[in-house]
């Protein structure tokens, strides 16, 4: 039982494993045959693939074959054409080293006829030499007289000579271009100030409060005078208070203390409160108004003018301007009226009038600082220009106006002329007496300095000169060197308003007596 059992068991194993035996071989034939169906496949798809690349490489290599023999094509071109160049470029060269050669050979033969001819020429002018050494000594001992000695005597002649005939050119000169330049320079000086309004000179150092009645005057002094000290202690202006019936004299040299003095006394005695604290309360508003009325003056005058864009700081001078005064003309008015006819003129000569009314109203603002540095008032006044953003063509008007600096604008000159123009007038400023006698007095002296005057006298206010001169001393080219000498010295020595005129009168005089 046991041993059928055992065979069974053998039996079935034995199966088993031949059953296993077959299928695994069943198995690996059927994987030998995929493996090698996709190892076929697989190689027909790398051949498929390889013929792709190997197409697609061929492309490339032709296309960029195509690129370079394209490139080389164009390169040969380009070597070729410079290559013409060059030969033509050696041609030329050839042709010029040829050439160079050839006018080097002309060269060559022209210097050296130069040179045969500049021998020549030596051995002529020892000749010459020689023979004038010859002539020179046959008149030095026919004139019983030196060369040097002739020559001084004809070179004084010829100097004498050569002064007579440059004075009378400088005239003749001088009388040409007034013909032609001066009658258009009237016609433009007179055109511009026919059409500007002027004023007349003002009181410049006091100013007069009119009052009701004399009784106000006491009130205005006040107990033992505390009112009118601390009156004059707050405005700084000396307050005059006399036997002038209705009337208190403010006295100052400044125009704007002046007028707040004025517009304090007049709000304190129209209120009636007069009293040392209602004075100091009354004069601290009356400046702050004073400063407001200064600015709505600057202002205005810009408006009425047509100037734009000032810096408000140069508006606040324009303003302090009408309580300034120079030689007793107001300086607003002289700056306004500077500005018309600045612009008046410029319109005549073609150029802009509104830049030339800009630096004709602020050509005097150096006399208005709130300091008072140590320069000219015309440096300081350009120098304010600048500091606040002005042109510069404007800023060298300013500052030229008075020849401190050198003239570098077209605008410089035309200040110059009108400022002269307005302040020149008659009527426009006061003259002291003593200085207008000194200045008179010297014009004459400075004409009787030269020889052969006898008399000198000026007139029309000192803007003519007439000078008498011996008829026996003085010819009438001399006259006319007299005339020009004497005006070229009153320009060159003196100061003067407008322009001095200069006439030289030569007389001569033919006296018998019958008897």
């Amino acid at each position: 039982m046991n041993t059928d059992i055992i065979t069974i068991a053998i039996v079935g194993i034995v199966a088993l494993i031949i059953g296993y035996t077959i299928a695994s071989t069943l198995l690996r034939n059927s994987i030998e045959r995929k493996s090698k169906s996709i190892l076929k496949d697989a190689q027909k798809a790398s051949e498929q693939l390889k013929k792709d690349k190997i197409l697609q490489a061929k492309e490339k290599f032709l296309e960029l074959k195509s690129e370079h023999e394209k490139l080389i094509n164009t390169r040969n071109r380009k070597i070729s054409d410079l290559e013409a160049k060059a030969k033509e470029k050696d041609t030329k060269l050839n042709q010029r080293l040829e050439e160079s050669k050839r006018k080097s050979k002309e060269l060559d033969s022209k210097r050296e006829n130069l040179t045969n001819q500049l021998e020549i020429l030596e051995r002529k002018e020892q000749e010459l030499e020689k023979e004038h050494s010859r002539q020179v000594k046959a008149l030095e001992t026919i004139s019983g007289m030196s060369a040097e000695d002739a020559k001084e005597q004809l070179v004084d002649a010829l100097k004498s000579e050569a002064k007579t005939e440059a004075m009378s050119l400088i005239q003749d000169t001088i009388e040409e271009a007034k013909l032609t330049a001066n009658n258009e320079a009237k016609k433009i000086v007179i055109q511009t100030i026919q059409r500007v309004a002027t004023e007349h000179t003002v009181e410049n150092a006091v100013s007069i409060f009119n009052i009701e009645s004399d009784d106000i005057k006491g009130r205005i002094i006040g107990r033992e005078g505390r009112n009118i000290r601390a009156l004059e202690a707050a405005t700084g202006v000396e307050i005059v208070v006399d036997d002038t019936p209705e009337a208190i004299i403010l006295s100052c040299f400044d125009p704007v203390r002046r007028e707040i003095a004025r517009l304090a006394l007049h709000k304190l005695v129209t209120d009636g409160r007069i009293h040392p604290a209602r004075i100091e309360e009354v004069v601290a508003k009356t400046r702050k108004q004073l400063e407001n009325e200064i600015v709505e003056t600057g202002k205005r005058t810009c408006i009425d003018l047509g100037i734009h864009g000032l810096h408000p700081e140069l508006i606040r001078m324009v303003g302090r301007m009408r309580y300034r005064s120079s030689y007793g003309q107001n300086l607003l008015q002289h700056s306004r009226e500077t500005a018309n006819i600045c612009a008046t003129m410029a319109s005549e000569l073609g150029l802009n009038p509104k830049a030339a009314k800009r630096a004709g109203l602020l050509h005097d603002i150096g006399k208005v600082p709130d300091d008072e540095p140590e320069l000219p008032h015309a440096i300081l006044g350009m120098k304010i220009a600048e500091k606040y953003g002005e042109k510069p063509d404007i800023c060298n008007a300013i500052g030229a106006h008075h020849d401190e600096i050198e003239m570098t604008s077209i605008y410089a000159p035309i200040i110059q002329v009108c400022d002269a123009i307005s302040g020149a007038r008659p009527g426009a400023r006061r003259e002291i007496v003593e200085s207008y006698i000194q200045r008179i007095k010297e014009l004459e002296n400075l004409a009787l300095a030269l020889p052969g005057v006898i008399k000198s006298y000026a007139i029309q206010a000192g803007r003519e000169l007439r000078v008498i001169v011996e008829s026996e001393k003085v010819n009438d080219e001399k006259a006319a060197a007299i005339s020009f000498e004497i005006s070229q010295k009153i320009q060159n020595e003196m100061t003067y308003p407008g322009q001095v005129k200069v006439t030289v009168i030569r007389e001569t005089r033919a006296v018998n007596y019958a008897k």
